[in-house]
This record gives C-alpha cells, sequence and structure tokens, in this order.
C-alpha cells in the first residue's frame, strides 16, 4: 500500500454493541484509507487490535455521513448493524441532533436516540432470490440445505436456521459450512435461532470473513424477519445473542433495531506498526 496515504499515529476508536466489536478511523479529513492489508493487520488480535469489523467514517454528499465497513480478513462487508449504531451514537453525541443519517452501501440509514440506546433503520429485507444474492432462483424461504434455512438479504446475505435447542448446535463447523456453500455466490452469514415465544428469540451468529460473534446486528434483524415470514414470532421481537439483548421492530418502513453501544478506548496506530503494513 501507499504509505503517503497513512498519517503518522493515526487515531482510531475501540467501541462494542453487545460485544460486537469495532475499531472505528474517521477519515473525513482526508481521502478514504483502508485497505484490505491494512484491514485485515489491524483485525489481528495478537499483533494489531482486533475487531469483528472496521468501520470508517467518510465525509458524505448526501447524508450526514458515509461509512464503509470491513471484515477481519480483509474483505468488504456490505452491512454491520451494531457497528452502525456505534458509528451513530458518535454522530449523534457529535452533532447534538436527536436522529443523523448514514450512507451505506445499503443506502441511507437513519440512526435515533432511543433513551440510553441508540435506534437504527437499517431498511427493507431483501427477499427475492437476486437480492439476496443466491446464484439461481429456489424458494427463500426454504432453501434446498439441509436444515431448510430462510435467506433474507440486509444488504449482507443471510442463511436463518431454525433449531430446537440452540446449546447443542456445533455453530462452527455448520456455519462455516453453509457460508461457502455454492448458494451463495458472496458466501453468507449463518444465523441459528431457537423460538421462545411470539416475542422472544435466542440467536447465535456465524459470520462471513470473521467467524462466531457475540452479536450481529444485520444478522439479528435477518433472523428477525425470517421468524416473521415463518409465521413463528411476531413482527416486533426481544432478541438474546451471545452477548445480551436487542429489539427488533419490522415496521413499514425498515426493520428497527435497538441497543446499547459502548465506547471502549480513543487511542492511535504507532508509525512503526504502520510502516510494516
Amino acid at each position: 500500500m501507499q504509505q503517503e496515504t497513512l498519517p503518522s499515529n493515526l487515531p482510531f476508536l475501540k467501541m462494542h454493541g453487545l460485544g460486537n466489536d469495532f475499531v472505528i478511523i474517521d477519515s473525513r479529513r482526508r481521502e478514504a484509507i483502508v485497505t484490505p492489508e491494512l484491514a485485515k493487520a489491524i483485525g489481528d488480535r495478537h499483533r494489531g487490535v482486533g475487531f469483528d469489523q472496521l468501520a470508517e467514517i467518510r465525509t458524505s454528499s448526501s447524508a450526514d455521513i458515509d461509512l464503509d465497513f470491513w471484515n477481519s480478513d480483509g474483505s468488504l462487508a456490505g452491512a454491520c448493524g451494531n457497528a452502525t449504531r456505534c458509528v451513530g451514537r458518535l454522530m449523534l453525541d457529535e452533532t447534538g441532533k436527536d436522529e443523523v443519517t448514514i450512507r451505506t452501501e445499503r443506502g441511507i440509514l437513519i440512526a435515533q436516540r432511543s433513551g440510553d440506546e441508540v435506534s437504527v433503520n437499517m431498511g427493507h429485507p431483501q427477499r427475492m432470490w437476486d437480492e439476496v444474492p443466491l446464484s439461481h432462483p429456489v424458494d427463500t424461504d426454504f432453501l434446498p440445505l439441509e436444515g431448510e434455512p430462510v435467506a433474507v438479504g440486509m444488504g449482507n446475505p443471510h442463511a436463518v436456521f431454525f433449531v430446537d435447542d440452540i446449546q447443542k448446535v456445533d455453530v462452527p463447523n455448520w456455519g462455516k459450512k453453509v457460508e461457502y456453500d455454492p448458494l451463495f455466490p458472496q458466501r453468507t452469514n449463518v444465523e441459528f435461532a431457537e423460538i421462545r415465544s411470539r416475542d422472544e428469540i435466542r440467536m447465535r451468529v456465524w459470520e462471513r470473513g470473521t467467524g462466531i460473534t457475540l452479536a450481529c446486528g444485520s444478522g439479528a434483524c435477518a433472523t428477525a424477519v425470517a421468524a416473521s415470514v415463518r409465521g413463528l414470532t411476531d413482527k416486533k421481537v426481544r432478541m438474546e445473542v451471545d452477548g445480551g439483548w436487542l429489539t427488533l421492530d419490522w415496521r413499514d418502513d425498515g426493520v428497527w433495531m435497538t441497543g446499547p453501544t459502548q465506547l471502549v478506548f480513543k487511542a492511535e496506530f504507532d508509525t512503526s506498526f504502520l510502516e510494516r503494513i
């Protein structure tokens, strides 16, 4: 990568939403600087900082900010709900507004204050096979895979499995197998959901390009949509993930997700670390 694009002692933030953790880089005063090499180096939990996703804030011509997402393997992520909520919190605090707009690959998303928590409208779910996307036409409500998952696009692809006992699910092996199934040309996130009642779900997730995470915002949205489509729950549910609780509400204007955020620390990358990338 071109070293002149990286400022000395590059500042960053570490945040998390329910243990779903992020490095956040603010590039509004410069050109976008994150590359696959930089994202992979920062994402190394032993030699870098470590994260589930990296979020880069950029200047926007159509919203309050633009936001890009990267996985820890250096690949791009089209959407990241919990990172959007975390950055939404930063922008709400920075501007003093009760609502801000964030443009992502998913489109322009709205983040709002919700007491001590942050709500984000993650947009309408993508239900057609070519929107998810899948490699060929199939019934997205019952995919032709063992377990017959539901396919949902939330700016990134998801396969949602419903199970009787989530504690018995081999998430790493099952998740990785499905992530790379030929049915998903862009690979897929994989969710495993246990229905507790009409308004409560327990969910675990395998994120493409990352692995098991304590929470996944877009995955939580996809799971809520899939449960409603199957007639298993109402459109508004509470969801327990490994890291805590989210509230999902599938409304006429999109899927709203509400939950906590936490700023962990502010720091900067040392020049010697950046020079080795």
